[in-house]
């Protein structure tokens, strides 16, 4: 799994994002392969705003931690 950082950006109707070439590269990806994009904003808080009123019995951090050790061994 490779992690990038890059901006959301208007194109017509929908919006995209650009991937760089380099990440491509180290992915070993190429035109036509199926990619699976998981989209994290870029703020601390994004669980406590969706889930505000459900308690977890571990903090969003630990789940976090959890689910990326987890891709990380597909």
């Amino acid at each position: 799994m490779i992690e990038i950082k890059t901006k959301l950006r208007k194109w017509g109707n929908s919006f995209g994002i650009v991937v760089p070439q380099q990440a491509i590269m180290n992915a070993q990806a190429k035109e036509g392969d199926e990619l699976t994009i998981l989209l994290k904003k870029d703020e601390d808080n994004v669980l406590k705003e969706m889930f505000n009123s459900f308690k977890f019995k571990k903090s969003p951090d630990k789940i976090l931690k959890e689910v990326d050790k987890e891709l990380e061994n597909e």
